[in-house]
């Protein structure tokens, strides 16, 4: 048996520039998800470069739509509140509030629409969870000051946050900086609003300072939140993927090491401890290069440090010291090598439950402040039956046995807030812009050539999960 807290939050997520579509409606302005295509080459596109432009005659804008949240969150938190949701996350488009991202003054229809989605949600109980910043930087940032390498941007985002608390203090007391950031280091057009390349020392440098800047924002931001809604909670979002050394050879064992550090906690140590880490001067050394911190930045940092820390998981990762490309694994940006023992979903990803348990044990060991799983989910290819029914069987045995694993690690002892689906809902895939890449317990009649009535459907993993909330994670069959 498991035993979750009374109090353990159950539900899913969604983010505003894959859901909500009305891309240039209500006042809001281009953002950075707004410029890329649909297709398999996006990934590309994401790892190298971007043209921050839209061509509709060579591409096609998925986002540009999203599955029209924007005009039918009421019948979608209709659903949410039927399958029993207790949390909702969601993410704010920062170009709904401050088309440019850097006006002065907020764009009052975009503050209505959030308004009107939180007293919807209030209306079922359900608890929001807020992204201030969800790979959704207004483009004019990216445009005119290039995005994140820019100091500028700390004030445009304190600005933004500002308004947002002073707005919605008595709607919301869970917020987040920004998604994934540790994200930057494979793909810093989404999280920082430019491309650069890691393997250079210019790209590297670049990554680093928009790092700091982003450091600095949050730490200022928390303290904001803290000063404007007393009993809020305010934490940071990473994605988290346990490193493995592919054998027990001391030099595989080194390089997961090395790469855990990097990936897992530069990011997480500055937030969650309010100071760089001792490993950080050997990955300066390494890469030639380190960010320019301003007199103040780290007073600022110690100060602004999280109330709690919430994560993505999707996959473990395996190293070697020595790998050739053959061995290079598919999956969410992650480059380590195939691991033998575990197989992948439909586009690859390793599927590992236990590498759940396996990182919430280490970073709750680690830092001693309460864990929020904030995305997990698979995607897959679904399939309508003639009587509208969708049988994603494999979708339920993905969620009983990562459940399973997140009641193990509450069981060891680790202190889990709550965990929210990813995709509860189908939208528009982050890394291809697809729609046929689904999560959702709620099927979405959209397809990848446009086609599609928007028509909502409950899947059979919809009456699942609905039974896994209303038992409290104890009825997972």
């Amino acid at each position: 048996m498991l035993n979750f807290p009374k109090e353990f939050l159950w539900g899913g997520a969604i983010a505003a520039n894959q859901a909500e579509g009305a891309f240039d409606k209500g006042g809001k302005g281009l953002t950075i998800a707004d410029v890329l295509p649909g297709g398999k080459g996006r990934l590309k596109m994401i790892m190298d470069s971007v043209d921050l432009e839209i061509d509709k005659t060579k591409y096609t804008y998925p986002n540009h739509e999203g599955i029209d949240f924007y005009h039918r969150y009421k019948e979608d938190i209709a659903l949410f509140a039927e399958m029993g949701f207790k949390v909702f996350r969601l993410s704010i488009s920062w170009a709904r509030i401050f088309p440019n991202g850097d006006q002065s003054q907020p764009n009052e229809e975009g503050l209505k629409f959030y308004d009107d989605v939180f007293d919807q949600l209030k209306e079922y109980n359900i608890e929001p969870l807020v992204t201030m910043s969800h790979y959704e930087m207004p483009l004019n940032l990216a445009k005119k000051y290039g995005g994140w390498k820019n100091r500028k941007l700390i004030a445009f985002f304190e600005n933004y946050a500002k308004v947002l608390f002073n707005r919605f203090k008595n709607k919301v007391k869970y917020w987040l900086t920004f998604n994934e950031i540790n994200s930057a280091f494979m793909m810093p057009i989404m999280s920082l609003g430019f491309s650069a390349d890691r393997k250079t020392v210019h790209g590297m440098q670049c990554i680093l300072q928009g790092l700091h800047h982003q450091f600095v924002a949050s730490a200022l931001v928390v303290q904001h939140c803290h000063a404007i809604i007393s009993d809020a909670q305010i934490g940071c979002m990473q994605i988290f993927a346990p490193v493995y050394p592919y054998s027990s050879n001391p030099d595989d064992v080194l390089t997961a090491l090395q790469e855990d550090q990097i990936f897992n906690y530069y990011c997480t140590d500055v937030q969650v401890r309010g100071k760089y880490s001792s490993f950080c001067q050997r990955l300066y050394s390494q890469c030639g290069t380190r960010p320019e911190i301003v007199k103040g930045d780290l007073e600022i940092i110690a100060k602004g440090k999280v109330d709690f820390i919430s994560f993505s998981y999707y996959m473990s990762r395996t190293e070697k010291a020595e790998k050739n490309p053959l061995e290079t694994g598919m999956g969410n940006m992650l480059s380590g090598v195939k691991n033998p023992y575990l197989q992948a979903s439909d586009w690859g990803w390793e599927i590992d439950p236990v590498g759940l348990r396996v990182i919430l044990n280490q970073v709750y060991d680690r830092y001693q402040i309460p864990l929020f799983i904030v995305e997990n989910g698979l995607g897959a290819t679904d399939k309508v039956q003639a009587d509208g029914t969708i049988n994603d069987d494999y979708r339920i045995d993905y969620f009983r046995t990562h459940i399973q694993a997140l009641g193990s690690a509450i069981a060891d002892g680790v202190q889990v807030l709550g965990y929210t689906s990813w995709g509860c809902i189908d939208l528009v895939s982050a890394g291809t812009g697809e729609y046929s890449k689904r999560y959702g317990f709620v099927y979405v009649d959209k397809h990848d050539d446009g086609s599609g009535t928007m028509k909502r459907l409950r899947k059979k993993s919809f009456y699942w999960y609905k039974k896994v909330i209303q038992s409290n994670g104890q009825n997972l069959d």
